[in-house]
C-alpha cells in the first residue's frame, strides 16, 4: 500500500494529464481532433525549448527570470543579423549568442558575487528588455526572406520542425542532467550546496553552465520564433518566462532544487496546455481561467512543500 501511494505521487502530474486529457475528449467537440492535437503541439515548441534547461537551473536551486527577456531580446538581434546577411544560419546563431552571453552574465554574477539568482535576474531581465527596446528603435523588425519561415514550419510526419528541434533540445537536456556527471553535480548542488562544494564539486562553474544552458535554450527559441512569425518587436512581458516556470513547477521540480526530471516539465507543459486549450474550447472566460490555473500552480507548490517537509 505505501509503495502504491508512493508511486501514485510520484507520477500524480501524468495521472492529472490524463485525467484531464481523457476528460476533454468525452466533454469537448473538436478536442480529439488531428488539427487540435497538432495545433497544441506546435504552440508549446518554444516553451519546450525553454523549460528543458530551465529544469536544470531550477534543480541546481537557482531561478532564472531573465529567460523571457531573453527571449524578446535574441530575435531582435537575430533579425537585424539576418537582415544584413540574408542568412538564417547567422541569424539563428546570432539569437543564441546572446542568450549565452546574458547566461553566461547572469551565472558569474550569481556564482561569484554571491547575489540571489532570482534578484540577480530579475535585475538583469530589465536590462535585457531596455536593450532590446534601443536595438529596435521601438520599430517591428521582419525577416528579409519570407519564404525561410519553412525552415520552422515544415511538417515532417505530421510535425512541424520547430517541434522536432524542441524533441531534440529536451533529449539533450534528458541526457545531460540524467546520464552525465554534470548532472549529478546539478542534483548535488541543488539538494546541499555547502555539502556539494566540501565534496570538491566545483559549484561555480557548474552553476554558470546551468544558467548559460538556460539563456542558450531562451535565445535559440526567441530566433526560431520570430522566422515562425516572420518579426519581433521590443517588449516587457514576463508571459513567457511565467508559462515556463508554471509548467515546471506543475510537473513537480522542487522550487527549493535537488530534485526533479525533464520529463514532470514536458509533462507539465502538456497539463497546462491542454487544459487552456479545453478552456478556450468550452468558451471559458479568460479571468476565469487565470483564476484557475493560479489555483493549480499554488495546488503544486503546496504539494512540494509537504513532499519537502516530509523528506525533512
Amino acid at each position: 500500500m505505501n509503495a502504491l501511494r508512493k508511486s501514485l505521487t510520484k507520477l500524480a502530474v501524468l495521472w492529472a494529464l490524463v485525467i484531464v486529457f481523457v476528460g476533454l475528449t468525452v466533454t469537448t467537440e473538436n478536442f480529439f481532433s488531428i488539427m487540435n492535437l497538432r495545433n497544441i503541439l506546435d504552440q508549446q515548441a518554444f516553451i519546450l525549448m525553454i523549460a528543458g534547461f530551465a529544469t536544470i537551473v531550477i534543480i541546481s536551486g537557482g531561478f532564472d527570470v531573465s529567460l523571457g527577456a531573453i527571449y524578446i531580446l535574441s530575435p531582435i538581434v537575430a533579425l537585424k543579423v539576418e537582415n544584413a546577411t540574408g542568412s538564417i544560419l547567422y541569424m539563428i546563431l546570432a539569437g543564441s549568442a546572446v542568450g549565452i552571453a546574458a547566461g553566461l552574465m547572469n551565472g558569474v554574477i550569481i556564482a561569484y558575487g554571491k547575489i540571489n539568482s532570482f534578484i540577480t535576474t530579475l535585475a538583469t531581465s530589465f536590462i535585457l528588455f531596455g536593450l532590446a527596446y534601443i536595438l529596435s528603435d521601438g520599430s517591428i523588425l521582419t525577416l528579409s526572406n519570407i519564404e525561410a519561415r519553412s525552415f520552422v514550419t515544415n511538417r515532417i510526419l505530421g510535425i512541424t520542425s520547430a517541434t522536432w528541434m524542441a524533441f531534440i533540445i529536451l533529449i539533450v537536456s534528458w541526457i545531460l542532467l540524467e546520464r552525465t556527471r554534470y548532472g549529478r553535480s546539478i542534483f548535488a548542488i541543488g539538494g546541499n550546496i555547502e555539502a556539494a562544494r566540501l565534496s570538491g564539486i566545483r559549484v561555480a562553474r557548474i552553476q554558470i553552465i546551468a544558467f548559460i544552458l538556460g539563456g542558450f535554450g531562451a535565445g535559440l527559441a526567441g530566433a526560431l520564433n520570430s522566422i515562425r512569425t516572420t518579426s519581433a518587436q521590443a517588449s516587457d512581458d514576463f508571459s513567457v518566462i511565467f508559462a515556463v516556470i508554471a509548467a515546471i513547477v506543475v510537473g513537480g521540480t522542487s522550487i527549493a532544487g535537488g530534485s526533479g526530471a525533464i520529463w514532470r516539465s514536458v509533462a507539465g507543459v502538456f497539463f497546462i496546455a491542454i487544459l487552456v486549450n479545453g478552456f478556450n474550447l468550452n468558451g471559458i472566460d479568460p479571468v476565469f481561467q487565470r483564476i484557475i490555473q493560479g489555483l493549480v500552480i499554488l495546488l503544486a507548490v503546496g504539494a512540494d512543500s509537504i513532499r519537502s517537509s516530509r523528506r525533512t
